[in-house]
């Protein structure tokens, strides 16, 4: 069995990425934003996340993230993955101004019928491609990498500009979600 994208240390520090199927634009609007960040605000509180950094871009999510002892990383993620994915194609399917609505549905119908895991719809890709950041470099690295993310994508001129992110937090500002820093 692989362990390239395994999360083998339960007190490690990873960098998860979670990309929705075929890079879907999805968080493109406010309200999809919104739910992720109350779902991670969730699992902060009441599933052990330790949350360190995170970006929400607008076909992906990045994390910097570990978790207590109350419950394991992959654990939490796969909740959280299962819990998004319901929450989001609800949403979708509700929203009068989704003018993409149809063509986002087909997508997931599509891809869930082609995954034996599923059984209507797939919102996530499957892997988190979770890196343990077990070294300072890394660290810096990946937190440099995430932050950085809208600015290269041209989203905004500075990191701590873009409000779906810890970049203000780490710029002495608050940011929308609670986060135990890396040193």
């Amino acid at each position: 069995m692989s362990t390239k994208y395994k999360t083998r240390n339960p007190e490690g520090i990873y960098f998860i990425s979670m990309a929705v199927v075929e890079w879907v634009d999805v968080f493109t609007r406010r309200e999809y934003c919104e739910l992720l960040v109350d779902s991670l605000k969730y699992c902060i509180q009441q599933k052990g996340l330790v949350l360190h950094a995170w970006v929400i871009m607008p076909n992906h999510l990045h994390l910097i993230a570990s978790s207590t002892e109350k419950s394991s990383l992959p654990n939490i993620l796969r909740d959280f993955k299962k819990f998004t994915s319901n929450k989001l194609i609800q949403a979708i399917q509700d929203n009068p101004l989704e003018s993409r609505r149809r063509w986002i549905l087909w997508i997931f119908q599509s891809n869930g019928q082609h995954n034996s895991q599923n059984t209507h719809h797939q919102f996530w890709q499957q892997s988190n491609h979770p890196v343990e950041l077990d070294s300072p470099y890394l660290i810096e690295q990946k937190l440099t990498y995430l932050h950085q993310n809208p600015v290269e994508l041209g989203l905004v001129e500075e990191p701590e500009h873009w409000r779906y992110s810890s970049a203000v937090d780490y710029a002495g500002g608050k940011g929308l979600l609670p986060l135990v820093y890396l040193d």
